[in-house]
Order: C-alpha cells, then structure tokens, then sequence
C-alpha cells in the first residue's frame, strides 16, 4: 500500500474527510436489501459486485457519488433463490447485468447528515430516489490511508422498476412484498 499524506478537515466542528476522490472499498462496504416475505418476516441480502466513487467537495453539498452494482451478484444465502431474483421474474440479470446509482444534488439536514438525491437505474429504469445519508467517521488507518465512512438508507417500490413477479397466497397476500428497504454501510479510500 501506497502511504497517502493527507489530513480531515472540521466543518462546524464535525471531523470531515479531505477534499478529493474517494473509491469505495468494497471489502468494508455493504450494499444491502431487506423485502417482506410471505408477510410475515423479511428476507435479507446483498450485493458483492460492485466499484464507486465519491468526490467530496470543499462545500458538501457540492460532492458526488456514483456507483454501480453488478446485479448477479445477489447473495441472499440461499442459491436457489438468487438464481431465481436473477432471472427475468426480478433482476434479467441477462439483458440488465448493472445497476447504477449517479447523485444529482445533496441537501444538508444537519453537519453530518444529508439527503442525497440520486438517479438509480435497475433494469434499465430510472428513477429519483433519496438516500439519507450520516457521516459515520474519519480516520487515518494504520497503512497510512485516509478513509471515511458512510451510512445511507431508503425504500423503493420494486414494481416502479419493472420487478413486478409476485405469487399470491392462498390465504391472500403476496409472496414478495412490493417495498424493498435498502441499507448501506460504505468505506471510502482518498485517491487523489
């Protein structure tokens, strides 16, 4: 590893991390999902595959994040089921291999918290959604690397994106519930 000399700065007396490019490290980040199954609990999972960026600016609301996830890389702990979410019947990991998540403006609700609004592509739909999004710390680890840390959080309706297979039971309801909770816990290296 490459020692990078680079130093946080406060903001309104919050530790921030420097001005610059951040690459996620996707060995310390977590991409994850929870959906209602057959209404009575939740199933969990996430994704594996994925790279992003974060060009943190010197006003913070001036930043950037962009991200994309490579769908077949679904881990639920269960194969059978991440390779039925793969199929056409949710992700068409086939024709949709990758998602994408691009910000377009981040408003301050606090100096360490932000609403981030984004464009997120899922089988080749996009639509606006808001991640709220908490700086969680920043640290210069023990190789001399300058990280940040970030949690983000939303809902999205899965049908808005053209995942709409659903099984009704017997009893009523639905196998698959239509709201999706994501949950991110994201790592970031300075690049430059």
């Amino acid at each position: 590893m490459t020692e990078t000399t680079v130093s946080s700065r406060t903001v309104q007396g919050v530790e921030y991390p420097a001005v610059g490019t951040f690459a996620i490290d996707t060995s310390h980040t977590r991409l994850g999902f929870a959906v209602r199954h057959m209404a009575v609990s939740k199933v969990r999972g996430d994704f594996k595959d994925f790279a992003g960026t974060l060009e943190l600016a010197e006003n913070p609301v001036d930043s950037k994040v962009s991200v994309t996830i490579q769908a077949g890389s679904v881990d639920t702990h269960d194969e059978n089921r991440d390779n039925h979410l793969r199929t056409n019947d949710f992700f068409d990991v086939e024709n949709h291999p990758t998602w994408t998540f691009t910000s377009t403006a981040i408003r301050p609700i606090s100096a360490s918290e932000w609403n981030v609004d984004g464009d997120l592509t899922i089988r080749g739909v996009t639509k606006q959604v808001t991640l709220d999004a908490t700086l969680e710390g920043v640290v210069q680890d023990p190789y001399g690397m300058h990280r940040v840390g970030f949690s983000a959080k939303t809902s999205i309706e899965r049908e808005d994106f053209g995942v709409s297979f659903n099984g009704v039971m017997e009893a009523g309801g639905v196998v698959v519930g239509k709201k999706v909770d994501i949950d991110i816990e994201a790592e970031a290296t300075f690049q430059a």
